[in-house]
């Protein structure tokens, strides 16, 4: 079965900070304006896009069991711009032949980026 990954929803308690936060951060694309309760963002890039969604009050945000990963080349040349902009990722780690590093959003929702999605690329051209 062919099924990507097409929408990621991420609850949030001030949505436009939210959509903000993914599109300074990830370069994602929104005109953050809030229709039928969810505000849309798609990256230029492709790949999955997200909806940002109202968290209700009993929501408790950072604990729900999902992490968002984003694909980058040089995981320790974007954590150390994502700082520059305000961000701040873990240290930086190494396995398999690839790199991780963690963060949380704004709502304490598990983020990381990763070259994994690139190490093939580079085995296979190396």
């Amino acid at each position: 079965m062919d099924s990507p990954l097409g929408t990621v929803i991420i609850y949030a308690r001030d949505m436009q900070k939210a959509a903000a936060f993914y599109a300074r951060h990830f370069g994602f694309v929104t005109d953050g304006e809030v229709v039928e309760g969810l505000i849309e963002l798609k990256h230029p890039g492709g790949g999955a896009g997200m909806l940002i969604h109202q968290a209700a009050k009993s929501v408790k945000l950072g604990q729900v069991g999902v992490k968002l990963s984003f694909h980058v080349k040089d995981v320790a040349a974007f954590a150390a711009q994502a700082k520059l902009d305000g961000l701040v990722f873990g240290t930086v780690h190494e396995a398999n032949g690839y790199a991780f590093a963690n963060a949380k959003d704004l709502d304490k929702n598990s983020i990381s980026i990763s070259s994994r999605a690139h190490r093939a690329t580079a085995v296979k051209g190396g």
